[in-house]
């Protein structure tokens, strides 16, 4: 395990990830479109030799409202703040007409049949386990019915993605007990440590952004060793890949230089990198977000031919630790 290996792991949650009341209006064209830009990455990939992680909500293995509403858990999220669950207002939020937005069972089938990628748990319900009120009692029984679901489809869940990189050694020790074997964790730096919505600070939040188009924190990879220092194996992300904005359009060369030679870099010292995004992040600029990730690909097609940079799933990676 002397040469580098990159990473891809994909948050796949769409509405589940996003909602509140406002977001259909504010955010629904994203989901829709991410529908159709995770099949153009599904091709990307095959046709760049790619093996990525695809962290699904449990939710979306449905197809319709009425199959999700007779496959709810009885004791459920009790979070402080009543808004950050699903299940509160889920007549409401399941009202809309188009299933699209939250239902994606014909998605993960097509992923399923790739039979390169690994299908990853997010959690049943995008549970979020650093925020007040809810219990690792509670968490235990959304991490049941997220492996049911998914056995149910045939998948087995070796790996988890906890949303909003919200854990601690609790919930990790359910996850181990469980059968997960491995996690992605947070990068190494302060500013990317696990925390609740409260310790996303404006300056976090800000120097986070300012990491994205300058080298403020490293290059963010490591050692395979590192990877095993733990029973669950802890593969830290290396780099959210931002959408493209507007707003920054000026940098989006940077954003792309700070990625590359990060892969690099790795590639190099025979490293992890490890990338990481949300389908639905594609589903507005799309053209342009996928013009991105096609130069990252095509510069880990460079790495691979000279340095033998090699693409793995998290759970690939982990079986071979």
């Amino acid at each position: 395990m002397n040469t580098g290996k990159f990473i891809i792991s994909l948050d796949f949650e769409l509405m589940w990830g996003v909602r509140d009341k406002r977001t259909i209006a504010n955010y629904g064209d994203a989901i829709i479109g991410a529908r159709t830009v995770l099949e153009t990455m599904l091709q990307l990939f095959e046709n760049h030799n790619i093996r990525a992680t695809f962290a699904t909500v449990g939710f979306l293995f449905h197809k319709t409202k009425r199959d999700l509403i007779e496959n709810l858990p009885d004791l459920k999220p009790s979070y402080s703040n009543s808004n950050l669950s699903p299940y509160t207002d889920l007549d409401t939020f399941l009202g809309y007409k188009n299933d699209n937005y939250y239902f994606a069972h014909s998605l993960i089938e097509k992923i399923k049949l790739k039979n390169t990628h690994e299908i990853a748990t997010h959690t049943y319900c995008h549970y979020y386990c650093l925020e007040p009120g809810q219990t690792v009692e509670q968490f235990e029984i959304d991490l049941n019915f997220a492996i049911k679901v998914a056995k149910d489809n045939s998948i087995q869940l070796k790996t988890i993605v906890f949303p909003r990189n919200q854990y601690n050694q609790d919930y990790l020790e359910i996850c181990r007990k469980n059968g997960i074997t491995s996690y992605r964790g947070s990068e190494y730096s302060p500013i990317y440590k696990s925390s609740n919505r409260e310790g996303q600070t404006l300056f976090i939040r800000a120097l986070r952004l300012l990491d994205t188009y300058i080298n403020i924190t490293g290059h963010n990879c490591y050692r395979f060793d590192k990877v095993n220092e733990s029973t669950l194996h802890n593969i830290p992300s290396s780099r959210f890949l931002r959408p493209y904005s507007k707003k920054f359009r000026f940098f989006e060369q940077f954003k792309f230089l700070r990625i590359k030679n990060a892969m690099t870099y790795a590639a190099k010292k025979g490293l992890v990198y490890h990338l990481w995004w949300h389908p639905h992040n594609f589903g507005r600029n799309t053209i342009k977000n996928i013009y991105l990730l096609e130069k990252i690909l095509n510069h880990y097609d460079f790495l691979n031919a000279k340095y033998k940079f090699e693409s793995l799933t998290m759970n690939e990676l982990s079986g071979k630790i």
